[in-house]
Parts: structure tokens; C-alpha cells; sequence
């Protein structure tokens, strides 16, 4: 008998042990950025949000004895993968949700597959989470590269923007993103007039954005998030570049890199995401109340897809006994699609993408916002179907030709 089948037996046994003798035990470790570039993307706010999927499911009420644990990975896939090898031999840690770093996702989310585990991604944007990494056991909840790249690419294009400049962050999420902006830029006609890849985290842009300027492009794509997005836009206005007619394209924004830019500086970016705090009466008890236990912050797209996942995944445990399969798991959530408080419904494709709508935003004027957080409008919709990159196109072992 080999290792595989008899693991998925004694996984069998496990669960109809626990379906048996009740609660059901969950447990859920957050990992992201706590104190780095990115951890006001996710950070503290992710473990939040996914206690706060655990009250709105009512798990206790419903059979489930639910522990949600964190940790910072610092954006180091070492790091990132001690915790988590940990979390799953030691501390019996089922799910892990956020990821936050695509470095560091990519790793966890071969360790999770390797051990039969779930991984719930909200912050991490490679597609290659859906593409030729694909796995069994992760579900890929918010935006990723393909997505953010292909929409804004197009309605850039559309608009004039023409030939571009892609400013890249050394590592896999500015590798992705690169590429995918690249392709679908060449796709509409457009012309890819130079790029550089900055070490990542950058403080100084200088000298890639004379590169920028010096290319004559019409449009400088950031392939980069966080507070290396902030720090290129910042320079991109004392530089020059921007008083010269070059456009920015910010491929990847949240909310906390907005308020760190400024709407005087930032009015008029466009920029696709996929859920604002604002952006109907629906998502404001879950910001309010966000916004009550994390210092009147609100939350990002990242902690609506941490409180998603986490609910979306508690349903399948519920209907699966236990959570120790997590293929088993990951399978059912497929099967149900899904149906939250936050989210609504939605579906899961068979490499593990979740389907639904993006939006095209535009940060406000100065003089349209009401108070601090008031920020964005919605410009258009990207519908679901057109949203994310065919699953034919994203060579993933799940997926059948």
C-alpha cells in the first residue's frame, strides 16, 4: 500500500472518528506581513477578519470549536515556511489564510499540498497559484496577477496609452505581474518600450524613472504594490515624470496605499480591485465593525477575502465532519461554491480560482471626499466571466484539456 493511499485512509478514519464525537476542531493559523511594507494590506486585520467569519458562522453553534492563531512572516519565504511546517506538524493547524507575499504563498502552498492541509489565499496576487502551481488544497479568494494585469491593461490601452514602461519589483508577484501586463499590452496593440526591475523593498526610484522618462513612453506600468507603489508615485511627481504627460498605471492598490499617497497627488489613478468598504450598504457593518477594533482603520479587499474564505471554509468543514482532509475539504468548497455575509455567492473553478465581479476604481478629487476614508468611485465593472484568465490558458495540473 503506498504512503499516499494509506495517508487518505487514515485521513478517512480521522474524519468519521471526529464527525463522530463532537466539536469539531478547527484550527486556523494567519500568516502575512505584521510589520513590514505590506501589513497594512492584511497585518493584525486579517486575523480579525477571519475571528470575526468564525462569530458570523455561528461555529460553536453549529458544532465547531474554531482557534484562530497569527504570525508575521516579514515577507521571507524561509521564515514563512518554518511557521507553517510548524503550524501542521506541531500545533495542528489546518487552513493557513492571508499569504500576503507571493514568495511566501507560493512556498506554504506546496507544504499544504504536501501534507494535506488548506491553503485559504486572499493576499497573495500570483497567478500561479491557478496556473502550473495549482494545487488541490488552495483556493485563490481576492485578485491575482492576471486579473489586475489584463483589466487594467486593456483600459489603458483603450484610453491611448499606447507604448509603456513596466517598473517591476524584484520578486515572484512584480515577476508575474510583468509578465502578464506585457502580454496582454502586446495583445491590444500596444508596445512595451522598456523595463527595469527594481530590488525589492526600493526607497530610492531615481534612476529608474529618468530610465522611464528617457524610453519616451507614454504610460509607466508599476509592477509592484505596497509601499514601493507609494515611494514610485511620490517620485514619479518630483522627478518629473508625470509634468512630462507620462501616465501611471498602478497595476496592483489597496486602500492604505491611497491614503498614504494622498488624493492631491493620487486623483484620477484607475486602478482595478475586487471590494470597497464604500461601495454599498452591504459592506459597511463588516467595515464599521472593522473599523471599531482596529484603531477606525478600514478594511481592505485583502481582510474581506480573509473573512470570506475563512466563513466559505467552515461551511465545507461543517459538511465534511472534520477538517483534517484538506483536499476533501477544498473539494466540497468547490462543490458548494460560495454564499457569505460580505461576498454573496460565488463559485470556485477546479484550479481553485474564486469567480466574481472586479471593479475599475478612481481615487476622488480633493474635494469629493466626505472624510478620510472616503477615497474611491467605481468607474466600471469587470464581469466575472471576463474577470480572471480562462482556465484552459493557465496550464493547471487539475484542469482536464
Amino acid at each position: 500500500m503506498s504512503k499516499r493511499v494509506l495517508a487518505a485512509l487514515l485521513f478517512t478514519a480521522a474524519c468519521a472518528s471526529a464527525a463522530a464525537a463532537q466539536p469539531i476542531s478547527v484550527k486556523i493559523g494567519v500568516i502575512n506581513d505584521q510589520s513590514g511594507l505590506y501589513s497594512e494590506h492584511g497585518g493584525v486585520g486579517s486575523v480579525w477578519a477571519a475571528r470575526k467569519a468564525a462569530e458570523d458562522f455561528g461555529a460553536a453553534a453549529k458544532g465547531l470549536k474554531v482557534e484562530i492563531v497569527g504570525a508575521d512572516h516579514q515577507n521571507k519565504p524561509d521564515i514563512g515556511t518554518t511557521i507553517a511546517r510548524r503550524w501542521f506538524d506541531v500545533e495542528n493547524v489546518d487552513a493557513v489564510a492571508d499569504g500576503n507575499s507571493s514568495a511566501v504563498a507560493l512556498a506554504i502552498n506546496d507544504i499544504a499540498r504536501d501534507k494535506n492541509k488548506v491553503m485559504l489565499n486572499a493576499g497573495a496576487a500570483t497567478s500561479e497559484l491557478t496556473g502550473a502551481r495549482c494545487s488541490a488544497n488552495t483556493v485563490q479568494w481576492t485578485t491575482d496577477t492576471w486579473a489586475l494585469a489584463n483589466g487594467a491593461g486593456r483600459a489603458v490601452v483603450k484610453l491611448g496609452g499606447e507604448t509603456w514602461f513596466i517598473l517591476t519589483a524584484d520578486y515572484a508577484f512584480g515577476h508575474a505581474m510583468e509578465r502578464d501586463l506585457e502580454n496582454v499590452v502586446n495583445q491590444t496593440g500596444g508596445k512595451v518600450l522598456g523595463k527595469v526591475r527594481a530590488p525589492f523593498p526600493t526607497a530610492d526610484f531615481s534612476s529608474f524613472l529618468v530610465q522611464a522618462q528617457g524610453s519616451k513612453a507614454k504610460v509607466i506600468g508599476l509592477a509592484n504594490a505596497g509601499g514601493d507603489t507609494i515611494t514610485s508615485i511620490k517620485q514619479a511627481a518630483e522627478f518629473g515624470n508625470i509634468q512630462a504627460g507620462q501616465k501611471i498605471a498602478a497595476l496592483f492598490m489597496l486602500l492604505p496605499d491611497v491614503r498614504a499617497i494622498g488624493l492631491k497627488d493620487g486623483q484620477g489613478i484607475l486602478f482595478l480591485d475586487s471590494w470597497y468598504w464604500d461601495q454599498n450598504p452591504a459592506n459597511r457593518p463588516f467595515a464599521d465593525a472593522f473599523a471599531a477594533a482596529n484603531g477606525g482603520k478600514r478594511p481592505t479587499s485583502v481582510h474581506a477575502g480573509v473573512y470570506s474564505s475563512v466563513y466559505n471554509y467552515l461551511r465545507a468543514v461543517q459538511a465534511v465532519g472534520c477538517a483534517q482532509d484538506g483536499a476533501k475539504v477544498v473539494a466540497r468548497m468547490k462543490e458548494m461554491g460560495t454564499d457569505d455575509p460580505l461576498l454573496g455567492k460565488g463559485t470556485i473553478r477546479a484550479d481553485g480560482r474564486k469567480i466574481h465581479d472586479l471593479y475599475l476604481y478612481e481615487i476622488k478629487k480633493p474635494d469629493e471626499s466626505k472624510d478620510p476614508f472616503d477615497l474611491l468611485k467605481v468607474r466600471a465593472t469587470v464581469p466575472a466571466a471576463e474577470a480572471f484568465r480562462p482556465m484552459a490558458d493557465g496550464n493547471c495540473p487539475l484542469v482536464r484539456k
